[in-house]
């Protein structure tokens, strides 16, 4: 079964790109419905790709997970409802338009991804 990346866009909170001390910023919201990733994919920033282990997770509760740390013994879930930060250590965000993109991987559909463009001010 698989998603369509339009579909998928919906978890990407629309103006949350930001610019941030060690890198950049964004946040997800699941509006879809709950489910387990098990393996990440690098998020992309105009093409360049960046290491699962200086990508992390910062749920509400405020305890960061790098990507690098997703398994299927520590499988990522977000759930319905919920709105999360994704911080990327290592990037210079200028002002401008930027794409951003994301893949997982959930058991039972495969890979996921999508990209969107959004704009710093």
């Amino acid at each position: 079964m698989k998603v369509p990346s339009f579909i998928l866009r919906q978890l990407y909170v629309k103006g949350s790109l930001r610019a941030t001390d060690q890198g950049f910023a964004f946040e997800i919201a699941n509006k879809l419905g709950s489910g387990y990733s098990r393996e990440m994919r690098p998020v992309m920033l105009d093409g360049v790709a960046f290491p699962l282990e200086r990508t992390f997770f910062r749920p509400p509760d405020g305890l960061e997970i790098a990507f690098s740390d997703v398994s299927d013994d520590m499988p990522f879930t977000l759930e319905m409802g919920k709105t999360l930060t994704i911080l990327v250590e290592g990037a210079d965000l200028t002002p401008g338009k930027h794409k951003v993109g994301m893949g997982f991987v959930v058991k039972g559909i495969g890979e996921l991804s999508f990209d969107v463009t959004d704009v710093i001010e």
